[in-house]
């Protein structure tokens, strides 16, 4: 049986720059990881092949430098890497995305039996959580979002016990295979590809599915069939704040001024 686990390639958010003419993202010289929560969705899925034998692909819808990310998958000890690439597939929000998503899901599933499609909570560039749900809206698994432990898999009654981390408490769910699950940081602590691992991976084979393999209808993915579009992205704009007086030395004084400003503002009435 195979286990799929989704990751993104995402710029690293601590150089991110903004063009400030066009409010779009300055890509050259910026370095692209895998997203943080995808980590860990990789990791609890090899974490399954180590225990139960599964098999482990590792897909991305991407520009074809993804391959990059896809490497690292492999070097972790995933078996088979997945590149969806194509201009068409380009601009896509999580609703087009996650069509694409789960058709490969499909068509890897011709080849071998899914077992489960797993997904980090969300991406660090996005921040929706959408795409996971939509592929398991699309594929009509069940899904398990916010897991944080998986607790038994019963291959042969395939069905699967897992822990969900909620506000304040864990709900214990049992859920039947296959199904898509969305994971936490807390699941897991990722490995580190050994030397070996790394000098392999180099050799090993990245397959490309463009839309010529995939077959889809273009006005149902990338920009045309992407019903929400982000119209600008922009920097926060924060004004300068303003120390009045010395709360550690006078804070008799300091409240007085603070009092006297929220006034003037007309925050507040003495």
């Amino acid at each position: 049986m195979l286990v799929v686990a989704c990751i993104k390639q995402v710029p690293d958010t601590t150089q991110v720059r903004i063009d400030p003419v066009t409010g779009t993202l300055i890509r050259e010289g910026v370095p692209f990881i895998m997203n943080p929560f995808d980590t860990h969705a990789l990791e609890e899925a090899l974490r399954l092949k180590d225990k139960y034998g599964f098999c482990v692909a590792a897909i991305t819808m991407g520009p074809p430098n993804s391959t990059m990310t896809l490497r690292k998958a492999l070097a972790l000890g995933a078996d088979e890497a997945v590149l969806l690439s194509d201009r068409v597939f380009g601009g896509a929000d999580t609703l087009a995305t996650s069509r694409v998503l789960a058709e490969a899901v499909k068509k890897l599933g011709e080849k071998d039996e899914i077992a489960l499609v797993i997904c980090g909570k969300q991406t660090i560039d996005g921040d929706t959580a959408q795409v996971g749900p939509g592929i398991a809206t699309r594929l009509r698994y069940p899904q398990l979002t916010l897991v944080d432990q998986i607790k038994s898999v019963d291959v042969t009654a395939k069905k699967m016990v897992a822990r969900r981390k909620l506000e304040g408490h864990h709900e214990i769910v049992e859920v039947k295979l296959p199904v898509v699950i969305t994971v936490v940081r807390e699941i897991n602590k990722p490995r580190y590809p050994s030397v070996p691992m790394r000098l392999s991976s180099a050799d090993m084979p990245v397959t490309t599915w463009d839309n010529k393999v995939m077959q889809l209808d273009e006005t149902t993915i990338g920009l045309k069939g992407s019903p929400t579009r982000v119209n600008r992205i922009f920097s926060p704009e924060r004004a300068k704040g303003e120390i009045i007086g010395d709360g550690l030395k006078n804070p008799e004084e300091a409240a007085a001024l603070l009092a006297n400003k929220l006034v003037e503002r007309d925050i507040i009435h003495l």
